[in-house]
């Protein structure tokens, strides 16, 4: 199994996100993060289901978060395992050889998100998959066993660019800053980081 060290100086990570901004929510904190201390970061951006506006912000935002964009219109919450979407995930391994694959958390209940994490592992067998998390109303937030501390300027900014990049999503009531910060609010008291900011993920298997 590939290993992720991250004190190498090159990384290519692969990050995968059913909408626009489940990548930033989940995982902005880190890939910020890894942006300072890795020499030569190669970040690959895919959003799986993004139009019109929603497909520009997150264009935007991947531009924002130093990431290459592939933003595709599969239909939101309507995700099936047919051969459109696992054609993709195929093709998608054709072309990217990642060191570190960024994903939905398999016990989401959306089902779109559900289905990604699944693709995610049937894809990419032999390499280092974290699965990320999202809050929303189902309440299905887990206890994550890898974790990523963030100073405060690194969780400040991953709130700035969310606000900034999708103000499509400002009128939800849980789009909020408080709600961003207080997740990782938590997972930094869960592993007690020095800041008592973190973001947490889900490993099933890792090498280290």
């Amino acid at each position: 199994m590939l290993k992720l060290a991250l004190e190498a100086p090159r990384l290519r990570v692969l990050a995968i996100g059913s909408h626009a901004d489940d990548i930033e929510i989940g995982c902005g904190g880190t890939l910020l993060r890894l942006a300072q201390s890795v020499e030569a970061l190669e970040l690959h951006w895919v959003v799986l289901s993004a139009s019109g506006e929603r497909a520009d912000e997150a264009r935007a935002s991947a531009d924002a978060f130093g990431a290459v964009a592939d933003v595709q219109g599969f239909r939101d919450a309507f995700f099936r395992y047919g051969p459109e979407v696992k054609e993709f995930f195929e093709e998608l391994k054709g072309r990217f050889e990642p060191g570190l694959v960024l994903t939905h958390h398999g016990a989401d209940r959306h089902q779109d998100h559900r289905l990604v994490a699944e693709l995610t592992w049937n894809t990419f067998r032999d390499h280092l998959i974290l699965e990320y998390e999202i809050p929303k109303y189902d309440g299905d937030l887990g206890a994550p066993n890898v974790f990523f501390d963030l100073d405060e300027e690194v969780a400040r900014r991953k709130i700035e660019l969310l606000m900034e990049s999708f103000p499509s999503q400002r009128g939800k009531r849980w789009f909020s800053e408080d709600l961003f910060r207080g997740l990782m609010r938590i997972r930094g008291m869960e592993c007690n980081s020095p800041s008592g900011l973190a973001e947490g993920f889900y490993a099933r298997k890792l090498a280290v």
